[in-house]
C-alpha cells in the first residue's frame, strides 16, 4: 500500500470528514498532507457562500493526516482560523505542513485554497501526542505503515 492508501484506510473511520463533508486525502507524507473537497449545496450557508466551518474542518483533517504520519496518535488541542476571502471556485484544497514536532506536541500551518488559486484561509493547529510511538515498520510485517500505531489502537 502507498502512504495515501494507508492514510485513507486509517482515516476512513473519520465519518464527519469523509462522509458528512466528502473530504478526500490526496497526499500524505511525513509532516505534510493535502486534502480536497468538491463543494455542493450542503457546504453553503444562507448567503450562498461556503460556510466557514467547512474550511476549518478541512484544515483540521489535513492537520490530522500530517501530524499522525509516523507519530503516536495525535489529536487537536487548538485550531485558529483566519478567513481571508470567500472561495471563488468549486473545489477546495487544504495543504498542511508540520512546522515543529516535539516529543509531545505538533505545530502545523494549513493553507486553504481553491482550484483557481484563491487564498481562502490560513490555519494554525496545535496537537498533542497521546501515547508512546510504536515502530511504523517491523520486518515481520514486510512493509512500512506510517499509521501502524493508530490502526493498532482501533483493535
Amino acid at each position: 500500500m502507498t502512504d495515501v492508501e494507508y492514510a485513507r484506510a486509517f482515516f476512513s473511520k473519520d465519518y464527519f470528514a469523509t462522509e458528512a463533508t466528502g473530504i478526500v486525502i490526496e497526499e500524505a507524507s511525513r509532516g505534510r498532507a493535502l486534502v480536497s473537497l468538491k463543494t455542493d449545496r450542503r457546504h453553503k450557508n444562507a448567503s450562498g457562500r461556503i460556510m466557514g466551518a467547512v474550511y476549518t474542518t478541512m484544515a483540521d483533517y489535513a492537520f490530522a493526516v500530517a501530524a499522525n504520519y509516523g507519530n503516536p496518535v495525535t489529536v487537536s488541542l487548538n485550531i485558529q482560523t483566519s478567513f481571508l476571502t470567500a472561495a471563488k471556485g468549486e473545489t477546495l484544497f487544504a495543504r498542511a505542513e508540520v512546522i515543529r514536532d516535539t516529543r509531545t506536541t505538533s505545530f502545523c500551518e494549513v493553507c486553504v485554497t481553491d482550484e483557481l488559486g484563491t487564498d481562502i484561509a490560513r490555519v494554525s493547529a496545535v496537537g498533542h501526542k497521546m501515547k508512546p510511538l510504536l515502530p511504523a515498520y517491523t520486518p515481520e510485517e514486510g512493509e512500512y505503515n506510517p499509521y501502524r500505531e493508530q490502526m493498532a489502537s482501533l483493535r
